[in-house]
Formats: C-alpha cells, structure tokens, sequence
C-alpha cells in the first residue's frame, strides 16, 4: 500500500475529518466503527483496511496534528537560532495558524466534555516538541520543570483562545504572545 497514493490520504482525510466530528459530542471510548463509518460515509471493509480501531485512527490524526504543531513551533528559529525576545518579530510566530488549521480538532479536543487525560496528552506531546527548544540547554537544575512550565503556558493560551471561541486572529495572538513573552524580561 503506498500511503502517498491519493486515494488513500484522501479516504483518510475523509475518515480524520468524521472523527473529529464524532468526538464534538462523544468522547473518543464512546465512539464505534460502525457510526464513524456512517459518518465518514465509508464502508467497514474500508476502515478495517486502513486500520484496526478507532484508537488507531486517533493516533494517527493526532501524530499529523502535532507534526504540524512542530513545525509551526520551529518556524521563529528558522530566522534565528536563539530567539531575541525583546526583537521577535510576531510574523514569525505559527503556532496559533496552526490552531487555526486545526481549529476543529482543538474545539473536539478543549472541549469540556473531553477527559483530562487529552489535556495529559497534548502535555506530554509539547514537553517533547520543547525539549529539542535550544533555550532549554541553558536551564540550570531539572529541565522538566522548565519544560511542563512552557507547555503549560503554551496550553493555558490555546485553552484560552478556545474559551474565547477563537475570536481574536492568528496574528492578534502573535502579538499577545510576544507581549507575554516581553513581560518575562
């Protein structure tokens, strides 16, 4: 199977797109094959195909979303190595146009309805995605607690920009981060 063929990425668009709408009112446990296939408008040969359970196809939704969050985290040092807080320039910031893309999935996922651990899971994907951030070379004692405490700031804004129902643009938060950001010094 090439996973570069067409018709597979875009039976799997069709398959992540129905997951997401499942999960605005069902949390992911809730959710069977048989009514994300009707959702999706696939039939279950064609998901057992692709995949072998629901979770799986999380999984794989999940990985493509924080690849993509990844790559928008590192788009500032693309321009700099180090990050010149007082100089930073918020163009350069994509992490809230990432949200933006996702805005979907983060409404599913910020949702009150989901369990705390999607909140532990997006933690612990952001503490990874941190740990390669060349400021967490310089931390003196334990990096963990300079790592959950960014992720945890990085979260706290995304959660908030939710509760706001994402009324404010990508570029309005840039400048709120670098404000928070400049705050720091």
């Amino acid at each position: 199977m090439n996973k570069h063929d067409l018709r597979i990425l875009k039976t799997k668009a069709v398959i992540h797109q129905a997951l997401i709408d499942l999960l605005k009112t069902k949390q992911l446990n809730q959710i069977k094959v048989t009514e994300l296939c009707k959702t999706a408008q696939i039939n279950r040969g064609t998901f057992y195909f692709h995949y072998v359970e629901i979770t799986d196809v999380f999984e794989e939704l999940f990985k493509e979303i924080m690849d993509d969050l990844k790559e928008s985290y590192d788009e500032p040092y693309k321009h700099s190595i180090l990050l010149d807080v007082k100089n930073l320039d918020p163009d350069t910031i994509r992490i809230f146009h990432h949200i933006k893309k996702y805005e979907d999935f983060y409404r599913s996922i910020f949702s009150e309805k989901v369990s705390i651990s999607s909140y532990y899971m997006f933690f612990n994907a952001l503490k990874q995605i941190l740990e390669k951030d060349p400021h967490a070379k310089d931390i003196q004692g334990p990096r963990d607690f300079f790592l959950s405490y960014t992720a945890n700031s990085i979260l706290g804004l995304m959660i908030e920009w939710y509760r706001r129902d994402f009324k404010e643009s990508a570029e309005e938060m840039n400048l709120q981060l670098v404000q928070i950001l400049q705050l720091r010094l």
